[in-house]
């Protein structure tokens, strides 16, 4: 998830029954199933647990993800996928021949602040970028190294470990999405192995500045300061006036820094402020209405817009990926989260079934305590592997345009 992202989401508990089409989704693919689950053994979950071990043991802070891409390629080419660093830095791994091509698009850059990198006695990894989010990729890359042979005949599996993801270039998603043209997409983000992440909230970055001629205090008028304050209470009574219902359909606006200062002659006030968007409010938006209200008071820069999605639950890859979990003994549970992420990116130009999953808890994200129950990441790796199979037995491609399928 992008840096300074509020980790808090809207749980909407999945309620309803399988109906036919889970049905026939859980009779075809039974027999791939069962092929799938002898072929992983081969990947023990010793193994998937090493990969994810040493990929959150190599530093990789966004800018700096070299190290990290070319051990995954090493372990990727050494288990059956063709693999390869692309032009953005993404490590990059293929399996599978078939007409359909499910994307699964991760990323292996991480925020600052490092962490002893260890497994404890109770097998939890500890380790920046455990859940955010290196155990997400790493789970998908375990699924797909064990898929079995129909599926990787019927399907193209694309692994994409992206760059640049916690900063707001999100340079390996934007390459991404120039090369390839899938019928389903996961996203990789941590939201338990039983949750399912259909949507994330937009953003938009106020960089704002306040410059005027010095004056003693004892003088009249309003100072610099008096006026970035001025300008944010302005923010935050906008925000208020077109926030919706409930934390998803909410504007939140914070103060992500604030000084003020002189150099004798002029004074200088800045401000960076920071807006969580819901889907009926567009950053275009924001950027017209703010700079109306804002006009005269202070200088306004606009950064990082990211329109906020919502995916719709009932696809095919959803469907799929409950059946999973539920055969794993979970309850599926549906998320929507405050925050951002590649979702965001890659929705307006990947108009297929797309959801977020992977192993972890999101209020980890960031923090000093970031750790991931290896545990529940060998259950991830295990329903998603599942999940893939029966995608690969019931999905039906696309019309694609070649011009923006990769070539390797």
């Amino acid at each position: 998830m992008n840096e300074g992202e509020d980790a808090q989401k809207t749980n909407v508990p999945d309620t309803s029954e399988p109906g036919t089409s889970e049905q026939a989704i859980s009779e075809q693919a039974t027999s791939e199933r069962v092929t799938s689950e002898r072929v992983a053994s081969e990947l023990s979950a010793a193994g998937a647990r090493e990969l994810v071990t040493q990929a959150v043991s190599i530093p990789s802070m966004s800018g700096d993800e070299a190290a990290v891409a070319r051990y995954l390629i090493g372990w990727m080419t050494a288990h059956g996928f063709q693999a390869h660093i692309d032009e953005a830095g993404n490590a990059v791994g293929e399996r599978g021949s078939g007409p359909i091509t499910v994307v699964l698009l991760g990323h292996i850059d991480t925020v600052p602040g490092e962490i002893a990198v260890h497994v404890d006695d109770e097998d939890v990894l500890h380790g920046r970028g455990s859940v955010d989010a290196k155990g997400s990729f790493c789970t998908f890359v375990a699924a797909v190294a064990g898929l079995g042979k129909e599926a990787l005949e019927r399907a193209r599996f694309v692994c994409v470990g992206a760059t640049e993801e916690e900063v707001p270039s999100s340079r390996g998603a934007h390459f991404a999405v120039t090369r390839y043209a899938p019928d389903a997409v996961v996203i990789g983000e941590p939201s338990g192995w039983e949750g399912l992440t259909l949507g994330y909230k937009g953003r938009l970055v106020l960089h704002v500045l306040v410059q005027k001629p010095n004056f003693h205090t004892a003088g009249e008028g309003s100072s610099a300061g008096d006026d970035l304050c001025e300008a944010w209470f302005r923010v935050r009574a906008w925000a208020q006036e077109r926030s919706g219902e409930g934390i998803f359909g909410a504007v939140q606006a914070t103060v992500q820094q604030i000084e003020s200062g002189n150099d004798g002659l002029m004074q200088r006030a800045r401000g960076v402020f920071g807006l969580r968007l819901p889907p009926d409010v567009t950053p275009q938006q924001a950027r017209r209405e703010l700079g109306e209200r804002l006009s005269g008071v202070a200088t306004v820069e606009f950064r990082g817009d990211e329109v906020a999605v919502r995916h719709p639950r009932d696809t095919l890859l959803a469907r799929a990926l409950r059946l999973a979990i539920r055969d794993a003994g979970g309850i599926p549970v549906f998320k929507l989260k405050t925050g951002t992420s590649d979702m965001n990116v890659v929705a307006g130009h990947w108009p297929v079934p797309t959801l977020a999953y992977g192993p972890g808890d999101s209020r980890l994200d960031h923090t000093p305590d970031e750790r991931l129950p290896l545990s529940e990441y060998d259950l991830a790796v295990s329903v998603l592997r599942d999940a893939l199979t029966r995608v690969a037995q019931t999905l039906k491609p696309r019309h694609r345009n070649p011009d923006i399928e990769t070539q390797t």
